[in-house]
């Protein structure tokens, strides 16, 4: 227990009674002193806070430290004005029994752990029913701290009425378990504490275990059931200060304890667990205490607009490959790691003394069977004892071997025995031929791996086993973009492999679910895929550096030359199919040729899609949408015809005229001169860039444009298997158009994915546009549709100016938690990506109308563009535009190349900024 020093320096009792006593020691307590009394506990109060705050953040006190101090704080005002409500305020010369209370602290407070900005409970207990005096000092006590402006929780009640509430309700229970006498009636408190403890505690030990574990399982559910997400809550999340209070009010309620130490002598802990529990909690309460200081108010969510403020406090720096926020970071998911380790550990010896004792759970059984090397207890796979793993290390693996095969749990004392033993996965392991051979049959079971290798992670296996995995265990992402660690991230990607090939996301992924079926090199998928982000964090690109990692990992792990060579490959490249099919103009032959020279074989083909899938999927809960599943299907089908001699091979001559033969063949109730008209509007690369259904839609469309002499034409159908809304605009080109549209759709919280710019020999423009909602879906709902399509007709004949428009909403935005997000400028200027066009590519924060102000700076370069696709990860958007200069050529020279990037910087660091910084792209979201 830590122990406060220098108390006086926080409050002096005794001399804040002397002040109270000089103020109305001759006079009483009146109306006129009231306010002076509150004035003097307000003094005392700040003054005792703001020394514990020096103490902190000068002296560099633990939070521990801190959480004690600032109860005693509040013990000390408590028994200040308890003692003067009796002596001054409602002054009773010979109180009888059934007019005594007595004072308790309840719930953190009770703990002594009381954060900046905590809530205060207390108790009054009474002996019997409340009588008027007795009323009269609680409520005097409790406006007094109300008006002192603390957050006060408070309950009344007699013993009896404690007892047989605490027997009904977990909450109320768990609360009088920490309960701490402050003042009053002592004598009354300890009776209480008597009765508790027969009539309650003695009465359902094992209820109450197995009450708090689904509470917290529940509670965990609630939160996503991960401790690996990019803004933790502190105190409610999985690995927080609950799941550590949880594991103490079930030793308390057990065991009787009031501090954890206490459970060493019991057997229950050795001294490491408890040194691990304390590491564990002073760390979150330092963290807590942090917190509220910086944001000033109860706040337990590390959100992302303080962690870098929380990592600069706690003295984490930057380091090569990895910023100090993300060492922080990694730090509190080891420590959330290490709570799971502690309720494991506890659980097993739990259940292992309480069946000496006479207990049962009742999910006990104590039927056993045997596997070779091992026993079965009530469903769970056990080890003789921690000398097993000392005997044969090859039982560290074996066990999540057999665990797996024959479908068991893990015995909790077994993993705390592996968890102890973790330093004999040493080399020699690592080289053993049977323990690499097991690893990879866990690995590529047909029984869900993903279940098996989380807890080969959650024991610090794979991270032994395997060092460099064990480089990116707790490796968060510091990027809005991934929602897991590295680590939690690389399994659930092979988590999601397994079921795409178990047909369990077939509806989703039916052409995955189809190709998976016929790859031939299945463990190469599945290495691949554990391997792919193995280098994150240590500079440079990890997939160079994961390559290397590969060629060295996989013979080891019983490869031949081939398969390494092949996984290595699958790393180096395993970001090289989303990003042609996302960034890359899919109808420009080149995109096609380059991407099938570097994939070069169709078994590569079929490995890299599937890859892919499964890594995308793994980023997080919203990231994968049916728009990035049509363009990798189309990337696929495309390169596989160009692998396999199929069509776009064939001439370019002859693909648009084919083109033209299928529409012509499709107009039937047209004539011959307006089919033949409409055949002509159309440049080659307008035929070779659309499918045969999109050029009879735009025929419609441009037909009734024609006929009725439509100056400005818009279409939108919701094309629900791609999760976006198409909108078609027929209107005479200019050179601000794309820009002025774009202006438009961002003003209406419509993010664009991508987008086809055309310009028809008429001097007419067809611009399609694919748009989605702020939550990745389709752009469906009608009246915002219909708003769109009216802002956009006055925007194209300029009834408003939507430059000015996103100015004013950018100067009205809302600050963004997101905002502490730094993405430095890129521009890229290409002239090999594209036969016949110039690719520009930029990189940069995200913000309100930004393709907006990009297009109009191209448009002001004098390059027109042809089109647009739009990426977005987190808060870093990559846009790429394919372009051509005023003659409809390439951009050769190579001063405009730097007149382009130069132009194009200037418009990625802006010089406005909202109130609160920068502010993202999708304006629904500042509404």
């Amino acid at each position: 227990m830590v122990r406060v020093p220098k108390k006086k320096q926080i409050i002096d009792r005794k001399a804040l009674a002397g002040e109270l006593e000089d103020l109305v020691g001759w006079s009483g307590y009146t109306s006129k002193t009231q306010g002076q009394v509150l004035a003097i506990f307000k003094t005392y109060l700040k003054n005792g806070f703001g020394e514990v705050r020096r103490r902190f953040e000068e002296e560099s006190i633990t939070g521990d430290e801190a959480v004690q101090s600032n109860s005693f704080l509040i013990d000390q005002l408590v028994l200040n004005i308890h003692d003067f409500a009796i002596q001054h305020v409602y002054p009773m010369a010979n109180p009888t029994t059934g007019e005594q209370i007595s004072v308790a602290a309840t719930g953190g407070y009770g703990r002594q752990e009381m954060a900046p900005h905590s809530d205060i409970d207390l108790l009054f207990l009474l002996p019997y029913k409340k009588t008027a005096h007795s009323e009269q000092i609680i409520e005097f006590i409790l406006y007094m701290l109300w008006d002192m402006g603390l957050k006060v929780g408070h309950a009344t009640r007699s013993v009896d009425e404690s007892i047989r509430l605490a027997g009904q309700d977990l909450t109320i229970c768990t609360s009088l378990l920490e309960c701490r006498w402050l003042t009053g009636g002592e004598q009354l408190y300890r009776d209480f504490k008597l009765r508790f403890a027969d009539e309650v505690v003695a009465k359902d030990r094992l209820g109450f275990i197995e009450a708090k574990l689904e509470e917290r399982d529940k509670r965990h559910a609630s939160m996503g059931d991960t401790r690996y997400v990019l803004e933790p809550n502190i105190k409610e999340g999985k690995g927080g200060l609950r799941d550590l209070q949880t594991l103490f009010w079930i030793a308390k309620f057990i065991y009787k304890v009031d501090d954890v130490s206490q459970l060493v002598d019991l057997d229950v802990l050795t001294r490491a667990d408890a040194k691990l529990f304390a590491k564990a909690q002073n760390f979150l309460s330092t963290v807590r205490c942090h917190l509220h200081y910086l944001v000033g108010r109860p706040e337990e969510r590390l959100s992302f607009d303080v962690q870098t403020e929380l990592a600069g406090r706690m003295s984490y720096t930057d380091r090569a490959g990895m910023k100090g926020v993300e060492r922080f970071m990694k730090f509190y998911f080891l420590i959330a790691k290490d709570v799971g380790d502690l309720t494991r550990i506890l659980c097993a010896v739990l259940e292992d003394q309480q069946k000496k004792r006479g207990f049962k759970l009742p999910s006990l059984s104590f039927s056993r069977k045997t596997i070779e090397g091992f026993q079965v207890d009530s469903g769970r796979l056990n080890v003789e004892g921690a000398d097993d793993f000392k005997t044969d290390s090859i039982k560290f693996i074996r066990l999540f071997y057999e665990a797996q095969k024959h479908d068991l749990d893990i015995h909790p004392q077994t993993l705390r025995w592996v968890k102890q033993n973790l330093k004999r996965i040493d080399k020699s392991l690592r080289n053993d031929p049977e323990a690499n051979r097991l690893f990879v049959e866990i690995l590529t079971s047909q029984k869900d791996p993903q279940i098996t290798l989380m807890r080969m992670n959650e024991a610090g296996v794979m991270g032994r086993f395997i060092p460099d995995f064990g480089r990116v265990v707790a490796q968060m992402q510091y990027d809005m973009y991934h929602v897991y660690t590295v680590d939690e991230h690389t399994i659930r990607a092979i988590g999601t492999l397994y079921s795409v090939e178990q047909g369990k996301l077939q509806s989703e992924h039916p052409m995955t679910s189809g190709v998976i079926r016929e790859i031939q090199s299945r463990r190469v998928l599945y290495i691949a895929v554990l391997l792919h982000d193995i280098a994150k964090g240590r500079g440079g690109s990890h997939s160079e550096i994961g390559a290397e990692i590969a060629l060295k990992l996989c013979p080891r792990m019983g490869l031949n030359e081939w398969e390494t060579e092949t996984v290595s490959w699958l790393v180096l490249s395993h970001l090289r199919m989303t990003n042609t099919a996302f960034k890359r103009d899919l109808e420009d032959p080149k995109t096609i040729s380059d991407f099938a020279d570097a994939v070069q074989s169709p078994e590569r083909l079929r490995l890299l899609l599937v890859l892919s899938v499964a890594d995308v999927r793994a980023v997080g809960p919203n990231v994968w949408n049916a728009w990035k599943a049509g363009l990798l299907r189309d990337l696929y089908y495309r390169t596989l015809e160009v692998l396999t001699g199929g069509a776009p091979a064939e001439q370019r001559a002859s693909r648009v005229a084919r083109a033209k033969d299928r529409l012509r063949e499709a107009l039937s109730g047209w004539t011959e001169p307006e089919i033949e008209d409409h055949l002509a509007r159309g440049y080659d690369n307008y035929w070779l860039t659309f499918s045969a259904d999109s050029h009879i839609h735009h025929a419609g469309l441009v037909h009734q444009a024609e006929t009725k002499g439509l100056k400005l034409h818009i279409e939108t159908q919701v094309l629900a298997d791609s999760a976006v809304t198409e909108m078609v605009i027929y209107t005479a080109d200019d050179p601000g158009l794309f820009s002025r549209i774009a202006g438009v759709i961002a003003l209406a919280g419509a993010p664009i994915v991508d987008a086809k710019i055309m310009t028809l020999s008429n001097g007419m423009a067809l611009d399609t546009f694919w748009i989605q909602d702020a939550q990745g879906g389709a752009f469906e709902n009608p009246e915002r549709l219909q708003k769109l399509r009216n802002r956009i007709e006055d925007a194209l004949s300029g009834q408003i100016n939507t430059t000015q428009e996103l100015a004013l909403l950018r100067r009205n935005a809302l600050p963004k938690r997101t905002r502490v997000f730094k993405v430095p400028p890129h521009v890229l200027v290409d002239n090999k990506l594209s036969r016949t066009q110039t690719v520009i590519e930029l990189n940069g924060r995200n913000r309100v109308g930004l393709l907006h102000d990009v297009t109009s700076a191209i448009t002001a370069l004098g390059l027109k563009i042809a089109s647009a696709h739009i990426s977005t990860y987190g808060v870093r958007v990559v846009d790429v535009f394919y372009v051509k200069d005023i003659f409809g050529l390439k951009v050769e020279n190579k001063e405009k190349h730097e007149a382009i990037r130069k132009s194009l910087l200037a418009v990625l660091a802006p010089p406005f900024t909202s109130p609160g910084g920068d502010v993202e792209q999708n304006a629904a979201a500042a509404e």
